[in-house]
C-alpha cells in the first residue's frame, strides 16, 4: 500500500458517517494527484503536515453537517430579494420626495452603473464560494437550486423592463438600449461566475 492509499484509506475511514464521503474522497484524491506531480516524493507525513490529518478533516466535516443547506440557501435568497426591495423603496421614494441625501444617493448609484452590475456578480461569486466551502462535492445540487430561485426576481424585473411594463423614465439615466443589453448578457454569465465561486470555494475546503 502507497502513502497515498495509506492516506485515502484512512480518510475513508474517518468520513464514514458521512452521507457525501466518495465525493469527498474523489476531491481529496484528486489534490494529491496534483500534489503528486509538483513534488518528486509525496510521504504520508508531508501529507498530513499539508491537509492535515484524516481525523482532522473528518472533524471538520463533521461540524460542517451542523450548517444546514436550507439556511443557506434561503439566506442568500433572502439577501437577493432585500437587494431587489430596497432599489424599489429607493426608487418610489426618488419619485415621490425631494430630500436632498436622497437625489445625492440616486445620482451616485446611477453613475456608476457597472460598478453596480460588478458588485452583483460578486454577490453571486460570493454565493457560489460559501457554498462549495461548506459543503464541498456536495453542494452541486443546492448552488443550481439556489441559483433558480434568486434569479426569479431578476428575470420578472428584466422582463417587466424589457416590455416597458415599467417606465425606463423612472430610472432615468440608468436605463438605455446598452444597458439593458449589458444586463441581458450579464444574467447569462451569472451562472458560470457562480459556478466559479463554487470551484474556488470547493478548493478551499481541502
Amino acid at each position: 500500500m502507497t502513502d497515498q492509499e495509506k492516506y485515502l484509506t484512512e480518510l475513508s475511514r474517518a468520513l464514514s458517517f458521512h452521507s457525501e464521503k466518495d465525493g469527498i474522497l474523489t476531491e481529496y484524491e484528486g489534490h494529491l494527484k496534483d500534489m503528486a506531480e509538483e513534488e518528486n516524493e509525496v510521504s504520508y507525513e508531508w501529507m498530513i503536515e499539508r491537509l492535515g490529518h484524516p481525523e482532522a478533516i473528518a472533524n471538520l466535516w463533521r461540524e460542517e453537517i451542523t450548517v444546514t443547506k436550507p439556511k443557506l440557501q434561503w439566506l442568500f435568497v433572502c439577501c437577493n430579494i432585500a437587494l431587489f426591495i430596497g432599489g424599489s423603496l429607493l426608487t418610489v421614494a426618488y419619485h415621490l420626495f425631494s430630500w436632498g441625501w436622497l437625489e445625492w444617493t440616486w445620482n451616485t448609484l446611477t453613475s456608476i452603473p457597472m460598478a453596480i452590475i460588478w458588485a452583483y456578480v460578486a454577490f453571486w461569486c460570493l454565493l457560489g464560494y460559501e457554498i462549495g466551502k461548506t459543503f464541498g462535492p456536495s453542494g452541486q445540487p443546492l448552488l443550481g437550486k439556489t441559483f433558480i430561485i434568486g434569479m426569479v426576481p431578476n428575470l420578472i424585473l428584466m422582463l417587466l423592463t424589457v416590455f416597458h411594463i415599467i417606465p425606463h423614465r423612472w430610472f432615468a439615466p440608468l436605463i438605455n438600449q446598452e444597458f439593458i443589453w449589458v444586463c441581458i448578457i450579464g444574467t447569462i454569465l451569472l451562472y458560470p461566475f457562480t459556478w466559479f465561486g463554487f470551484r474556488f470555494g470547493r478548493r478551499m475546503s481541502v
